[in-house]
């Protein structure tokens, strides 16, 4: 029975994964929603205009014109602040689900306008509008029973008897319905996203050490660079001393060991904090966003030196494993990887040269 309601509870509040999986999979959802809901706002913009138009000359569609001219509004508003809000922004999600309350009432006002006929529109739209959203289910499981709850007492009205009592079959049917499709809907393409993940981190992780590759390091940074919003970062290039003597001294494979530890003591100092990666051989980078305070550069600079000789161990329990680190500050001036990483590397060979402090910053 445990088993059961687990089950239960991942399908409606984490989309059929476990709760930490899906929130690191949560921020990859909103954008996702965000670039299709941007579409279709154009597309509602759009419609509500035509609708509008139409009950300009339709005796008809008269009775919903200030429907029209208000959807068509929201809709409007919806689109610019689709092409300037953030993706992954929360205030977008919010912007969807009324969305989607919009159209529920655009299908009541349609069921209003022909009350000897079942509501198709709306049951449409119970069916259809869920297979746009990705988010915890339960969250549309509430807006379409509310959806649902507010046609049915609007109608009960409008309708006659017989045909309100068919809609309320119908719309509690396909209520259950669009739950249950929205539920296996949100499952695939959640684990679409877990398994593209899967393959991104394989694809960009260095096998020894678990960290980023070059490629990836060169990837991220260049994006971070590229970004008008930011003008500030440290860049931190870490070699290990002497390292081909330890080769030769202890063999290639305590060489190996010593990468892979490194690696370790980087992750778990950076795991959520910096880019950390290994740029190859027994170079390692990290870079430290939103700061150029030399000050706390010269302090990460000590924590890893001395970190690498407290974390890393040789089969000579006398020895001990030295780093040395190159540190430049970006200010906004450097527009890619490569200018940033010449300077750190100048600084290296500089911090190599003083046995005593082993860093240096590039100026």
């Amino acid at each position: 029975m445990k088993t059961v309601l687990k089950t239960v509870r991942n399908y409606f509040c984490y989309c059929g994964i476990e709760k930490d999986e899906y929130n690191a999979l949560k921020k990859d959802a909103y954008v996702s929603n965000f670039e299709v809901w941007r579409i279709l706002h154009v597309l509602m913009a759009a419609v509500f205009a035509f609708l509008f138009i139409g009950s300009l000359f339709n005796e008809l569609m008269k009775d919903n014109r200030l429907f029209y001219l208000l959807a068509l509004v929201y809709s409007v508003i919806a689109v610019i602040y689709f092409f300037l809000a953030k993706k992954d922004s929360l205030i977008a999600q919010f912007i969807m689900y009324l969305s989607i309350s919009l159209l529920f009432l655009f299908a009541c006002f349609i069921t209003q306008n022909k009350p000897d006929t079942p509501a198709i529109t709306f049951i449409a739209f119970l069916l259809i509008t869920p297979m746009f959203m990705i988010d915890k289910p339960f969250f549309m499981t509430i807006e379409l029973c509310a959806a649902s709850a507010v046609f049915l007492i609007w109608m009960y009205n409008v309708k006659t008897y017989d045909v309100w009592l068919l809609d309320m079959i119908n719309v509690l049917i396909f209520t259950a319905v669009g739950i249950f499709l929205h539920i296996i809907a949100n499952s695939i393409r959640i684990k679409e996203f877990v398994l593209r993940r899967t393959i991104s981190i394989q694809k960009d992780m260095d096998e020894m050490t678990g960290l980023k590759n070059k490629g990836a390091l060169t990837r991220e940074i260049n994006d971070y660079l590229a970004d008008e919003t930011t003008d500030k970062g440290i860049m931190i290039l870490l070699d290990v001393d002497k390292f081909k003597l330890i080769n030769d001294t202890f063999g290639h494979d305590v060489g190996d060991q010593v990468i892979q530890q490194i690696g370790s003591f980087l992750k778990d100092k950076f795991i959520d904090q910096a880019i950390a990666g290994r740029f190859g051989g027994d170079e390692f980078i990290v870079f430290l966003k939103d700061t150029d305070d030399p000050d706390t550069a010269y302090r990460i600079a000590g924590d890893i030196i001395k970190g690498v000789s407290e974390s890393v161990v040789l089969p000579d329990q006398g020895r001990k494993v030295s780093a040395s680190v190159g540190c430049a500050v970006y200010t906004g001036s450097e527009k890619n990887y490569s200018e940033l990483l010449k300077k750190a590397d100048i600084a290296l060979y500089r911090s190599k040269a003083d046995p005593i402090n082993r860093f240096c910053i590039y100026e």
